[in-house]
């Protein structure tokens, strides 16, 4: 069974449960690839840009059990356009972020906090 085929684990830490980002990525794209690649890029995109903005009101005024679905959804939503993109999420956040801080190269930034690192 190759990542996309498998289910997300049901592994825990600390009673909470732990699911990979390859694991999530590839959950996701077994519910909806189908469809996502039908919507494209573009299309998908704008779904993402609601949730941000669905995220931005839960952070202002939601509950907990609110903002943890809202994260949950823009994560989606950024999972389901890198599939359609052919991006591998757990590679592209290993080349940029595996080796520290793009900016200063360190594991915690020292970069000048005028700075975007």
């Amino acid at each position: 069974m190759n990542r996309e085929q498998q289910p997300a684990r049901s592994s825990k830490v600390d009673g909470k449960p732990v699911v990979t980002l390859g694991e999530f990525q590839g959950l996701i794209r077994k519910m909806y690839f189908e469809k996502d690649q039908a919507r494209g890029v573009d299309g998908t995109f704008m779904w993402l840009m609601e949730e941000v903005g669905e995220l931005a009101a839960a952070l202002r005024s939601g509950t907990h059990e609110e903002r943890l679905g809202e994260f949950a959804d823009v994560l989606a939503w950024l999972a389901t356009i890198a599939n359609v993109a052919g991006v591998d999420l757990s590679e592209a956040v290993a080349r940029k972020y595996g080796s520290g801080c793009p900016g200063c190269g360190q594991f915690v930034c020292t970069c000048a906090d005028a700075e975007k690192p």
